[in-house]
């Protein structure tokens, strides 16, 4: 697209920028964080382009964002644009639907959703406002990108606008089986709205072949055919394409930060504080689909069954803050901090207190050297999208000395489950093994295996997922859908 008349148009559910109030009570602007934004934020910053979303605050705040967008784009290369809700929009839309029924049950946790009509009217009505933010600002050659779940509907709303530009989604959290998909009340129409993209991201190739089961069993006049990792549907006159497309991150950028002096000289100082002692590590967004209780109950379990971990090893547990005023994330919070105090309580001696647990966002610097520092990452989500954070520990150990557990369940399994060690996350004994496993590893092993997981990971960066689905979008280059590894179930597991 560079030279070009055509822009490349964002649209998810958040800026890449978070407006929030001060203690003093200014209203002050900071880079936005999660996956989607570590992903976009360097593609926009090269190509340049436009970024719609919600800005976080609602129109009963009564700020003025024009001077706070500006200066936060002042040196990015790319403007924002922000669609700003009401405060029952922001309950209903983005609490109620999005975080109350597709969250839970995109995730296969449909006993926790709640299936209030008055969400899903909502959601309609916010992703209309949307539509009508990018009609205002797309010329005809643009191309629009629009991300995540928040914004499944976003796409029949410009076509009943008779809006034409190539629109593309990409879904960053898994894809439900069928059975689960079809206790949405809405299932029929969400499927529909999906289908009126021209081409459909996804993750994994579990998560492709769910949408596409779900579409021939409940779009009766749809024609489907697969080709390898693409699927098209041919519907009323139109084909849309589905592919997997798993997201990367700015390896190289990662690595070069994590190399630093300051990083290494945090780093130094983190390990001067656990001498001889190897360091596992858990980063993890306060949510119940991250298992972070299991974690805990696991790392309890090996200290439990391996006596010979006591003073040589110490978990880092961070969680990052995240819609913990609502009361099942709140009870989550003290459900992890009981568990913390009893483990500390059981084991705990002169100088070694076995769990380190940190409730709150750290700076960049902070977290690099974390991920360069600890040997052992533990990431054991029930479900995840991707899991980025697994990436990002890899392209930050630089030693190349570091062993990643990965849950069976996170979509970054596909791609690293060969030099990872895999563990289901409702196995508290499974976990403690791994656990242990990791300790005991040699560090032969250890850095043949994190070779193999630096290489792939820097080759199938944040740059390759972004051609790979720009050249299938846009340059209509369907053969130039990526190939990806399919994680498969040893046939020696129970």
């Amino acid at each position: 697209m560079a030279g070009t008349d055509k822009r490349l148009i964002i649209v998810s559910n958040r800026l890449p920028v978070v407006i929030h109030r001060s203690d003093v009570g200014d209203w002050e602007i900071r880079p936005g964080a999660g996956g989607l934004v570590t992903a976009m934020a360097p593609v926009l910053r090269d190509r340049g382009g436009l970024w719609i979303g919600w800005p976080g605050t609602v129109t009963e705040d009564d700020v003025d964002l024009d001077p706070l967008l500006r200066s936060a784009t002042r040196d990015s290369g790319y403007e924002l644009s922000p669609v700003v809700l009401t405060m029952e929009q922001k309950l209903n839309y983005y609490r109620g639907f999005a975080n109350e029924i597709i969250w839970p049950l995109f995730h296969d946790l449909q006993s926790r959703c709640r299936f209030e009509p008055a969400y899903y009217y909502t959601y309609r009505a916010v992703n209309h406002l949307f539509a009508e933010k990018i009609v205002h600002h797309a010329g005809p050659d643009d191309f629009v990108w629009i991300h995540d779940y928040h914004l499944m509907s976003v796409a029949m709303e410009l076509r009943a606008m008779r809006q034409a530009n190539r629109l593309a989604f990409f879904l960053h959290i898994p894809f439900p089986p069928l059975d689960i998909f079809l206790k949405l009340p809405w299932r029929y129409q969400v499927l529909r709205d999906l289908l009126a993209h021209d081409l459909l991201g996804f993750q994994t190739q579990r998560d492709r072949r769910n949408f596409v089961q779900c579409v021939r069993a409940l779009i009766k006049d749809a024609r489907v055919g697969s080709k390898g990792l693409r699927t098209t549907v041919h519907l009323e006159g139109r084909d849309i394409h589905a592919g997997v497309f798993p997201i990367g991150i700015d390896f190289d950028q990662f690595a070069r930060d994590a190399a630093s002096q300051e990083v290494s000289e945090e780093a130094w100082y983190l390990h001067e504080h656990e001498p001889d002692r190897k360091i596992y590590l858990g980063v993890d967004r306060l949510d119940y689909t991250k298992g972070i209780p299991e974690k805990l109950r696991a790392f309890r379990d090996a200290l439990r069954r391996f006596p010979q971990l006591h003073e040589r090893i110490v978990l880092f547990q961070l969680v990052v803050p995240s819609r913990w005023e609502i009361p099942e994330y709140a009870d989550l919070k003290t459900e992890i901090e009981r568990l913390v105090g009893k483990i500390n309580g059981e084991f705990s001696r002169a100088g070694w207190a076995p769990v380190q647990y940190f409730f709150r966002s750290l700076e960049r610097r902070e977290l690099l050297a974390l991920y360069r520092t600890a040997e052992v990452l533990l990431t054991t989500p029930w479900k995840d999208g991707m899991n980025l954070v697994a990436k990002e520990y890899c392209a930050c150990n630089v030693d190349e000395s570091g062993v990643v557990i990965l849950s069976e369940f996170a979509g970054a399994l596909a791609q690293m489950h060969r030099s990872s060690l895999q563990v289901n996350p409702h196995d508290i004994e499974g976990m403690a093994e791994a656990i242990f496993q990791a300790y005991a590893m040699t560090l032969e092993e250890r850095r043949e295996r994190m070779r193999r997981l630096r290489q792939s990971i820097r080759r199938q960066n944040v740059f390759w997922w972004v051609d790979s689905f720009l050249e299938a979008a846009i340059e209509r280059r369907l053969d130039s859908f990526p190939h990806v590894e399919e994680y498969v179930p040893r046939p020696d597991l129970p």
